[in-house]
């Protein structure tokens, strides 16, 4: 037993065949998001190991495994760090020569370099500080998607979803928002999307609609605005009969108007609207329906 230590301490003094790390030497991830980072370790078996576990740990540059937390770590024995717990993960089994991490709800403050630890039974310590690992956090750049199912038309409830298939299923879920004109009811909603059934009102054409995307874990959001367009078929408001407003004559294929006070049917040049002034505004136009002059 006493031979293996200066083995083991040659081994902390110099990353040689016993000891060595393969690991990227920088990622980068949005604000919000996560990170899967492939590691592969190697050290030494020694007669003794088998009967005891390989514990890993991640440490960040600027700490000292034998008093600070570790940021992740397998040790079920070993706290970590309040401000990484439960968003960075050793997925790796060190046993079988993974330290693979994976960082959760990013934040700009995890920007900084780490480096991995490996223990295994009551003598094997090494820091592998010569393959350290660099994380940049940057702002949160990406905006959701909105998509709304065919045309918007006034008094029409329709389907609008917001998605952002880019967050992290391993991560907080996002919460969203909608903001602007009236809203009528939220659909169904899954992890990374929302939908928002709209009754758009005439008064609504021309204005914005935004979907929020805010993720909790990493107290940050953003965000997507759309202009909406809303049409509408010129409906009367009740029953009764259209007049003509400067219509021309017989055979005349200019776009006649015909009308009830704002309500009014462009005739899309028929020959024959002379003759429509003396129908029913139910048979031209039906029983039910409105008619606003901000229709388009």
């Amino acid at each position: 037993m006493l031979l293996l230590l200066p083995l083991l301490w040659a081994g902390s003094k110099a990353q040689d065949g016993r000891f060595w790390l393969q690991v990227q030497e920088s990622v980068t991830v949005q604000e919000g998001l996560c990170i899967h980072v492939p590691c592969t370790v190697f050290h030494p078996p020694v007669n003794y190991s088998n009967r005891y576990p390989a514990h890993g740990y991640w440490f960040q540059e600027g700490t000292y495994p034998h008093q600070d937390a570790p940021v992740a770590t397998n040790n079920p024995n070993v706290k970590v760090q309040d401000e990484t717990k439960g968003r960075f993960h050793l997925l790796g089994n060190p046993q079988i020569y993974d330290c693979s991490l994976d960082i959760r709800d990013a934040r700009r403050r995890d920007s900084g370099t780490y480096f991995f630890r490996v223990e295994r039974g009551p003598f094997m310590r090494y820091n592998y500080r010569k393959n350290r690992l660099f994380v940049h956090v940057t702002a949160l750049t990406q905006t959701p998607d909105i998509h709304i199912q065919g045309t918007l038309e006034s008094g029409q409830p329709k389907n609008i979803t917001c998605a952002a298939p880019w967050a992290c299923e391993r991560g907080t879920p996002p919460t969203f928002s909608w903001i602007g004109v009236a809203l009528t009811s939220l659909g169904p909603k899954t992890p990374h999307s929302s939908v928002l059934t709209l009754t758009p009102r005439p008064q609504d054409h021309s204005t914005y609609l935004t979907c929020r995307v805010s993720f909790p874990g990493a107290g940050v959001s953003t965000e997507k605005t759309v202009q909406l367009n809303v049409s509408c078929e010129c409906q009367a408001r009740e029953a009764g009969y259209l007049r003509a407003v400067g219509v021309g004559g017989w055979g005349d294929r200019g776009s006649g108007i015909l009308g009830t006070g704002s309500c009014k049917l462009d005739l899309g040049g028929r020959k024959d609207y002379t003759q429509l002034h003396t129908l029913p505004v139910s048979k031209v136009l039906g029983e039910k329906g409105q008619c606003s002059p901000s229709c388009h």
